[in-house]
C-alpha cells in the first residue's frame, strides 16, 4: 500500500510567495458562459489564463537560475526530479542556521535531502519573511562532496536572503544539484524510507518553475 504525501503549496490568486515578486493573477480566458456560444446544448469549458513570475509557491531551481550555461527546465532529466531516494533531516529548533552537524550519521548519498524546518506554519503571514532559517555554506559544501542529488527545504529561501553571494544556491546548482524551496508537510515524512518527486514543467530558458512536489511512502 502506497501513501501519497503532498508537500506543496496551493497557488492561488494574490497571495505573495517571496516579498518584491509580483503574486500571481488568476482569471478565465475563457470563461464557462463565453463558451456556451461554441458548444451545443449545456456543454460548457473554462480556459484559465495565470500571469507570474517563476519563483511563485512550491517551485525548483534548475542550474540556470544561477548560471546561464547551465541546464534549464526542458534540460533537466526526469530522473534528477523524480522517483528519487528520500532522505528527511529535522533542522534544530530555534536555529536559523542550519550546519553540517544536523548530517551526522546520516547517509546523503544519491539522495533527495529535505530539510524539515517549519517554518512553513508560517506561511501567508509577515513572519514567514523575516529571520528564516537557511543553509550554510560549509553545509552545501558537504552535501556536494558528499553526493546528494536534490536539496529541498520548507523555508523562504534555502539561503539567507540577506547574504547576496547566495553560496547554497551557487554551490548546489554550479554542481547540478536541483533546489526545491517553499515547501511544506515535511513532519509527515519517515526519515527514509520514501520516494521524491518534483516535476515542473519543461519550459526552455527559465531556470526555476513552480512543481508540484509530493512523496510517496511505502506501507
Amino acid at each position: 500500500m502506497s501513501t501519497f504525501i503532498d508537500l506543496s503549496h496551493v497557488i492561488e490568486d494574490g497571495m505573495v510567495t517571496y516579498q518584491g515578486l509580483p503574486a500571481p493573477k488568476i482569471q478565465d480566458h475563457l470563461s464557462r458562459e463565453e463558451s456556451k456560444s461554441h458548444y451545443v446544448g449545456n456543454t460548457t469549458f473554462q480556459i484559465g489564463k495565470i500571469e507570474m513570475v517563476a519563483n511563485t509557491g512550491t517551485y525548483i531551481d534548475a542550474p540556470f537560475h544561477r548560471y546561464q550555461d547551465g541546464q534549464d527546465l526542458s534540460q533537466l532529466d526526469l530522473a534528477a526530479v523524480g522517483n528519487l531516494d528520500g532522505l528527511l533531516i529535522h533542522a534544530p529548533p530555534n536555529s536559523r542556521k542550519i550546519t553540517p552537524g544536523v548530517f551526522d550519521g546520516r547517509d546523503v548519498t544519491a539522495k533527495a535531502v529535505l530539510i524539515h524546518t517549519g517554518w512553513d506554519r508560517h506561511w501567508g503571514t509577515e513572519a514567514y519573511f523575516n529571520d528564516h532559517p537557511f543553509l550554510t555554506r560549509d553545509s552545501a559544501e558537504y552535501l556536494k562532496s558528499e553526493g546528494s542529488v536534490l536539496v529541498g527545504i520548507d523555508s523562504l529561501n534555502i539561503d539567507d536572503n540577506a547574504d547576496g553571494t547566495r553560496p547554497a544556491h551557487t554551490i548546489l546548482l554550479g554542481s547540478g544539484i536541483p533546489i526545491v524551496e517553499h515547501m511544506r508537510n515535511l513532519d509527515g515524512l519517515p526519515l527514509n524510507g520514501f520516494k521524491f518527486f518534483a516535476i515542473p514543467a519543461p519550459v526552455k530558458g527559465m531556470g526555476s518553475f513552480p512543481v508540484r512536489a509530493f512523496a510517496i511512502i511505502q506501507r
